[in-house]
């Protein structure tokens, strides 16, 4: 998500303003890296800017790993358990698996992609 949230205007972008209006929005430092490594080789500098501007307004937490009642991608796992860790009440994830796009809660954590994040974002007339 922060890969496509440093990118202004779209919809991702959006859906992290309205969050960063609404809540506290988190990330895990294995989250950052990849999302700044991959601006960097992608977008290049002034991607990367925007990106670091987007993280002075996103807490970044330590990543974890350890069993979930869940299956879920790998990529995704680290990320969820810092988030459970960090005792956040959502989660948004690219994760194909959780199709049909419905969310389900993990150790007191609501999981959902993206798509459901936005469809409850665009019902609060966002």
């Amino acid at each position: 998500m922060l890969f496509s949230a440093s990118n202004v205007g779209s919809n991702i972008a959006r859906l992290v303003d309205w969050l960063l209006a609404e809540a506290t929005a988190v990330t895990s430092d294995l989250a950052h890296e990849e999302a700044r490594r991959n601006l960097a080789m992608k977008r290049g500098g002034q991607a990367a800017g925007l990106h670091e501007q987007l993280m002075l307004r996103v807490e970044e937490v330590p990543s974890a790993l350890f069993g979930l009642p869940v299956s879920l991608d790998d990529k995704d796992r680290p990320l969820l358990c810092a988030a459970i860790r960090a005792k956040c009440t959502h989660f948004a994830t690219g994760d194909a698996g959780l199709r049909p796009p419905v969310s389900k809660t993990v150790e007191q954590v609501q999981v959902g992609t993206c798509w459901v994040w936005r469809r409850c974002w665009q019902a609060k007339g966002r």
